[in-house]
């Protein structure tokens, strides 16, 4: 089966940019290089095709309820207009997808991740029996495009109907672009400051051009992965699986289990404490801990296995996140990386290791 493609597929071939499957889809994973994209994006802004990212939206009299019942996080407590992080679990606590959750007066959408649309639409099904919902998958007809980095408030004002640099940090607003509907959501996978635009095909290779004139630089996935490292977030596949829960992977501030039943939620309650966590590692030297490379404590003991880990070029350093046993999580334990044969030494940091200065 061939992969899926963005109505930006040819833009970005057009522009040399080296193209890979990711989750199912053609993506572009750099142009000018990883650094120097990176870079544009903690100094400048950097612009992302998210388009392979599934947009679902859920409406009809019960659409509260049934999501209130799926998302770890509270949906009842929402402002129109605020997006929201959380997760859906599977009934032992384990990660079926990190997803943000819009609410609009009239109903909601989710953003899922590319490599799990179909997984969770088959969720949503299983899990709508009986209730008045109307569930609708955007994805092919629309195009998500991420302007991320110190710049973007510049950059995205006078380009839609209403003031989108207004917006507060995780809330979004329908406007027009070139009087079309379109929505700007103050969001992003960076650590820097940023916008998300969902706009329909026809309109996204416009919204991109603008973008571009008005000084942004094109990204691929490989300084999204870099720059979404340094900001330690879990990326699913990597940090987030079916077999690893929220607790352990430290998003239990994501977790609201005194907010009604949800699935999930029993087995988070009685979550076991034993359980490998994430943590932070600070690697000597320039070498990238990669992701599968076993750890070893002080004793030469199997500690943990990296899940992560790229040598970053804005912090200059390599890091990496890893789980490890609960009672090595500590900052400062030192570990030892195996690559291939060699160590590398590892020292526990704390998360994230980048954070931008507001």
């Amino acid at each position: 089966m061939s992969n899926l493609r963005t109505p930006l597929y040819q833009w970005h071939v057009d522009h040399k940019a080296r193209m890979v499957p990711f989750g199912g889809w053609d993506m572009p994973v750099q142009y000018a290089g990883i650094t120097a994209e990176h870079k544009a994006v903690r100094s400048g802004a950097g612009l992302f095709d998210i388009s392979h990212m599934a947009r679902i939206s859920i409406g009809g009299p019960d659409a509260l309820a049934f999501l209130e019942g799926l998302f770890t996080n509270s949906v009842a407590s929402m402002k129109n207009d605020q997006v929201r992080y959380g997760l859906l679990c599977n009934e032992s606590g384990g990660i079926l997808d990190d997803i943000l959750v819009y609410r609009w007066p009239y109903g909601f959408s989710v953003v899922v991740n590319a490599s799990n649309r179909l997984k969770i639409l088959a969720w949503f099904e299983k899990h709508r029996v009986g209730k008045n919902i109307e569930i609708v998958d955007q994805t092919d007809h629309t195009a998500m495009i991420a302007i991320q980095g110190p710049k973007s408030v510049e950059l995205v004002a006078g380009l839609f109907d209403d003031d989108v640099s207004k917006l507060k940090y995780y809330y979004a607003m329908p406007t027009l672009y070139c009087r079309q509907q379109c929505v700007v959501s103050r969001t992003g996978y960076t650590g820097e400051d940023g916008f998300e635009v969902i706009v329909s095909n026809e309109y996204a290779l416009s919204v991109w051009d603008e973008f571009i004139k008005r000084g942004a630089v094109p990204c691929g996935l490989g300084a999204r992965d870099t720059l979404r490292l340094e900001a330690a977030m879990p990326l699913y596949g990597h940090e987030l699986n079916e077999e690893i829960n929220p607790i352990q992977a430290g998003l239990g501030w994501a977790v609201k289990l005194d907010k009604g039943d949800f699935i999930g939620r029993a087995a988070l309650a009685a979550a076991d404490a034993t359980k490998p966590v994430r943590v932070g590692l600070e690697i000597e030297g320039k070498r990238a801990a990669r992701e599968g490379s076993a750890l070893l404590d002080a004793d030469n003991q199997p500690a943990g296995t990296i899940t992560s880990g790229s040598f970053c070029p804005w912090l200059d350093k390599s890091i990496a996140m890893a789980y490890i046993r609960p009672e090595l999580a500590s900052v400062g334990t030192p570990l030892d990386v195996d690559v291939r044969g060699s160590t590398l030494n590892a020292t526990v940091v704390p998360l994230p290791f980048y954070k931008r200065t507001k």
